[in-house]
């Protein structure tokens, strides 16, 4: 994690770089660097701050002086220091007095480590970590053909210690990596990672953009934890928030006593909804500051990807919001913004091969994972009007689910116009919107039937996967920040019973071509039964071109059993049940099938029919019983 050829000189050349865009690694200029000048040992503090009339740097090294080390004018608005016996692990921040005459201490944009909250000062930090994932980094791929099952974590909340008191990141990487090990995950997203003021905004509310939070240890700690998963072979996605940051005055917010980070217009430049400012795309110096924060985790920490959160707010200059300014050809997108995004795609799949970026986009804005420049870059994009109609459909009660039978099958309609991440989120499971398990309509043990189906539906149609944790042992509370997740639950055969769905779903879907290969294809599904309304049955082959590989889904979502149902196949002969969520290694009756034989009479358009008993709010998995068995991880 260090270089020393770091920093870069304070010439006009570089600060020319920054001021023009193309410093893609502007916290080698910027920040504090511990170096060496003249044979002397120190630090050298770097902040852009065009608009401050005074800028000194403050902290242990000088008893928080303000007057011991001024900070010197460079070209294009920044400001810089050397200061002699200035040293690793010494707290510091900016003392900025702005041209209106007020002063006022800030956090350091590029700061690399933070005090614990609510204590808001920077850290000297020189890292020093040993990598050992470089096998791992050289095969890594967006795995568009391959098997992308991601576990979304909270750091704060997955578990806690005894005391209540946050797991470092050394504990959690040994217990998140046996645990995601075991479930059979690729991949973890952590979301609350980067350093932030207040817990309940779990982590989207940053001001660090370029440290992990210090709630659960060093920099090095979090490299560890990295490190650690790559070495199970998981790997480490992290969410990112380039679209707003919070008003805290110790932060980005107007920081040199003037909009800078943000846009000056608050028609522009202030989120409503979530209280915070939005960052001014316009201006280079923040384009950089955001690129080169994506690339100190990419690189540096040797994440997988990002997941960018809240695109859509950042697209549309009309967001949330009844007054607005247009662009230059009277629209409603934020070229700036667009451009930004762009730019952020090349640069990070050009300096982090392999690597994945994902975004959370919630409209129809075409091309999102369109290469750039001919869309906006991103490898995949979050799946939420698939999210919105099944959770609509499966909240719904049975007895009126014929009304919106093609929720369902209205994915398929578009599910290769982009790369998608059929995506259960956080979001999903908090604001009284109830966990996953309880949004089913029912009894309890209706509930966890109609749960097992609407996994089994999900980890079988196309796109990758994502479930935030909790919900793969039927957590029947919301999620809360604040405790760590109600493990002692596992212990339940209600909830183990879940928990041993997902892990077979997981293996299942590791190991079959048909269930990961050729997700944009549009052969890659094929509906037998999509108009069953009357009795709420889905039939579709999952196939795989390349392999040959298919398989047979059928889902009967309603509370009614349903003897010898006929179901269309492409060949005659035996057939196997691969997967049955009615068992009861899952919480189900264990119905029985007394005959997979295809018979000879066409039905749904296939040569050959099965007659299958469907166990009420099931969803069944079947496979011709003459081609090879594929391996199973249980």
């Amino acid at each position: 994690m260090s270089d020393a050829s770091l920093p870069l000189p304070l010439d006009h050349g570089h600060l020319q770089l920054l001021a023009t865009a193309d410093l893609a690694r502007p916290d080698h200029l910027l920040g504090a660097h511990v170096t060496t000048q003249g044979g002397v040992e120190g630090v050298r503090f770097a902040v852009w701050a065009p608009g401050a009339q005074h800028v000194s740097v403050v902290g242990e090294f000088n008893d928080w002086n303000g007057f011991d080390n001024p900070m010197t004018r460079l070209d294009f608005g920044v400001w810089g220091v050397f200061v002699p016996g200035a040293a690793h692990g010494q707290r510091y921040k900016y003392r900025i007095t702005s041209a209106a005459g007020q002063t006022e201490d800030k956090m350091d944009p590029y700061g690399a480590w933070f005090e614990l909250r609510p204590d808001t000062g920077s850290v000297v930090w020189r890292p020093d970590f040993t990598w050992t994932d470089a096998t791992w980094l050289q095969r890594r791929t967006q795995g568009f053909d391959q098997p992308v099952s991601i576990y979304e974590v909270h750091v704060g909340s997955w578990a806690r210690r005894d005391d209540g008191w946050f797991l470092n990141y050394r504990e959690l990487a040994h217990r998140l990596g046996e645990y995601v090990t075991y479930m059979g995950y690729t991949h973890v997203e952590l979301l609350g990672v980067m350093e932030h003021p207040f817990d309940g905004s779990w982590g989207y509310q940053v001001t660090g953009y370029y440290a992990p939070t210090s709630r659960l240890g060093t920099p090095e700690d979090f490299a560890y934890l990295v490190n650690h998963l790559h070495g199970l072979g998981i790997g480490v996605l992290l969410d990112w928030v380039p679209g707003h940051f919070p008003t805290d005055p110790s932060g980005l917010a107007r920081f040199d006593g003037g909009p800078l980070y943000e846009y000056a217009d608050p028609r522009k430049g202030f989120h409503q909804d979530w209280n915070t400012y939005i960052f001014d795309y316009g201006r280079n110096e923040v384009v950089m500051f955001l690129i080169g924060s994506a690339m100190k985790w990419l690189q540096d920490y040797h994440l997988d990807g990002l997941r960018v959160d809240a695109v859509a707010s950042m697209l549309y200059l009309d967001f949330s919001r009844t007054e607005w300014i247009p662009n230059v050809h009277g629209g409603r997108e934020n070229l700036e913004a667009i451009a930004f995004l762009k730019r952020l795609n090349e640069v990070a799949h050009h300096m982090s091969p392999g690597c994945m970026i994902i975004a959370e986009e919630s409209t129809s804005f075409a091309g999102v994972t369109t290469p750039a420049p001919f869309g906006l870059g991103f490898d995949y994009k979050w799946a939420m009007g698939w999210m919105n109609d099944s959770l609509a459909y499966f909240e719904q009660d049975p007895l009126w689910r014929k009304y919106h039978h093609h929720k369902l099958t209205f994915f398929n309609a578009y599910r290769s116009s982009e790369n998608y991440v059929l995506a259960i989120s956080h979001d999903e499971v908090v604001h009284l919107k109830k966990s996953l398990v309880l949004k089913m309509p029912g009894d309890w043990y209706t509930q966890r039937a109609q749960y097992r189906a609407f996994l089994a539906l999900m980890w079988t149609t196309p796109g990758k996967k994502l479930l935030f944790m909790g919900q793969e042992f039927a957590q029947s509370t919301e999620w809360n920040h604040d405790v760590g997740l109600p493990w002692h639950l596992t212990d339940h055969p209600d909830h183990r019973g879940i928990m041993n769905l997902v892990r077979r779903l997981n293996g299942l879907y590791r190991s079959r071509p048909d269930w990961y290969r050729g997700d944009k294809r549009d052969d890659s599904l094929l509906w037998l039964s999509a108009d069953d309304t009357e009795h709420s049955v889905y039939a579709y082959m999952r196939r795989d071109a390349e392999s040959g590989n298919w398989s047979l889904v059928v889902a009967n979502l309603t509370p009614t059993y349903r003897e010898h149902y006929p179901v269309g196949v492409p060949q005659g002969g035996e057939y196997r049940m691969v997967l049955s969520t009615d068992d009861g290694e899952y919480g189900g009756f264990g119905t029985q099938q007394p005959d997979l034989m295809a018979r000879g009479e066409g039905w749904n358009g296939q040569t050959h029919h099965l007659r299958l008993n469907l166990p009420p709010s099931t969803v069944l998995v079947l496979e011709h019983r003459g081609e090879t068995p594929l391996s199973e991880a249980r």
